[in-house]
């Protein structure tokens, strides 16, 4: 047999094809470029889909791994390692809240948490009596297992993630779908309140700025309803910040950006936390869950030994990487570097006033950028058959910019947090010329 001499042939031939990867064959990255096996420079504005938080090979998170590595690697979670707590409270205290932490591998891991969470807290809990204490719940004989999620939304691709996520797309094929699970449109507070049912809901599950979909935010009003609801009907509010959270908003807690006084009673975390190492997280409050017996016991303590785990989950070596990302965030000022760079972005992309972009949205360093409805019949040169994003993104890719797609009509930008004003005026450029050539 002739041996196989390309990366892509190597793919082609021994890996299951279950991306549509663009034919990019990335080699070596630093800060916020990247090369390609030929040579080739990008200015990487995807940063593996909000994962290098902090650029790639940030040298201060290359020499706490590399010290980490010849330390101690993995111990499993039968025992307890320095790296793993000291993380843990480092996240308690960027949340502002007391409460704990649960370590896992992925966003799609860190959301499955929480839907256990749900369904422990359903059966140990229900609504609460007409006269109660907002905050804390009691139990009768009736379980409640069922969350309520937003259309448009993405929690992964476990077969929980996709009962959970309102996208029929991720569906197909993998029927029949879990059960407890139910959507609403997004930003609908009439349509969130009529779905409450007594005493089936449990939980509500949402992105406070939806990514997948193409950076849509939330309304500030909408998260307040949300929050009132889950009090009113003894409901656990969860935030499903893969995506947002950690800086990404500008805010460690990417709700706080849209409404400040809005906290969930859990949220998951994953893609930035750790600057490309797979971690996810979910932070628990520590609000009172009154039970059976009448005793109390803290919400982030409901979740006890034997009914959650996993192997890897906070090892020594990724969650001493995660701290120092996170340290280098707060060291270098990157929260105001995302607020003040996500409103300049924003300002050059709108003084593009490109014909074949409809708008521009985002929070922070997390932007949407919507081409028109038309745009195939704009532009003769896109294929019917392609999504316009994916089309643009080509495109953009072959004049040395990674973003990244979402639906059929949005390209995101979703630069490191430690993005430079003069790499987004470069960005700003690439897009320009791309679409001017276009059009």
């Amino acid at each position: 047999m002739k041996p196989l001499t390309t990366t892509r042939e190597l793919y082609d031939r021994y890996v299951i094809p279950t991306y549509g990867r663009f034919d990019l064959r990335l080699a070596r990255g630093q800060g916020t470029e990247v090369w390609d096996e030929a040579g080739k420079r990008y200015l990487d504005f995807g940063a593996g889909i909000a994962v290098t938080s902090i650029g790639h090979c940030h040298p201060r998170v290359v020499a706490t791994m590399q010290q980490q590595i010849a330390t101690l690697v993995h111990t499993s979670n039968l025992y307890y390692t320095r790296p793993q707590g000291e993380l843990a409270e480092r996240l308690v205290r960027l949340v502002g809240k007391p409460g704990k932490v649960f370590f896992c591998n992925s966003g799609a891991e860190a959301n499955e948490a929480l839907y256990k969470l749900a369904r422990k807290f359903g059966n140990e809990s229900a609504p609460p009596p007409p006269k109660h204490t907002v905050g804390e719940w009691v139990t009768t004989a009736t379980p409640r297992f069922e969350i309520i999620t937003m259309l448009g939304s993405f929690h992964g691709r476990t077969l929980a993630g996709i009962a959970a996520t309102g996208q029929e797309k991720v569906k197909k094929g993998f029927e029949p779908a879990v059960a407890g699970f139910c959507h609403v449109p997004f930003n609908d507070g009439e349509a969130l309140a009529a779905a409450v049912r007594e005493p089936g809901t449990v939980a509500v599950l949402l992105e406070p700025v939806q990514g997948e979909s193409g950076i849509k935010p939330s309304d500030a009003t909408f998260l307040r309803l949300a929050r009132q609801l889950c009090d009113e009907h003894g409901l656990l509010l969860m935030f499903d910040e893969v995506q947002c959270g950690l800086g990404r908003t500008g805010d460690w807690v990417g709700a706080k950006t849209l409404a400040p006084d809005v906290m969930p009673d859990a949220m998951s975390w994953a893609k930035g936390i750790a600057g490309g190492f797979p971690l996810g997280a979910i932070w628990v409050s520590d609000r009172a869950v009154t039970l059976a017996d009448g005793s109390a016991k803290p919400l982030c303590d409901l979740l006890g030994p034997g009914t959650h785990g996993t192997t890897f989950g906070g090892t020594p070596l990724v969650c001493a990487g995660a701290s120092e990302v996170l340290a280098v965030i707060e060291d270098e000022g990157l929260l105001a570097n995302a607020r003040d760079l996500g409103a300049y972005a924003k300002q050059t992309l709108d003084a593009l006033a490109s014909p074949l972009i409809k708008e521009t949205r985002g929070v922070g360093l997390m932007i949407g950028i919507e081409l028109v409805p038309d745009f195939a019949e704009r532009v003769p040169a896109c294929p019917v058959a392609k999504a316009p994003c994916l089309f643009v993104v080509d495109r953009l890719h072959e004049a040395g910019l990674l973003t990244i797609p979402s639906g059929t009509h949005a390209v995101r930008w979703l630069p490191p947090l430690n993005v430079k004003r003069s790499e987004i005026d470069e960005a700003a450029s690439i897009l320009k010329n791309v679409l001017t050539s276009l059009a």
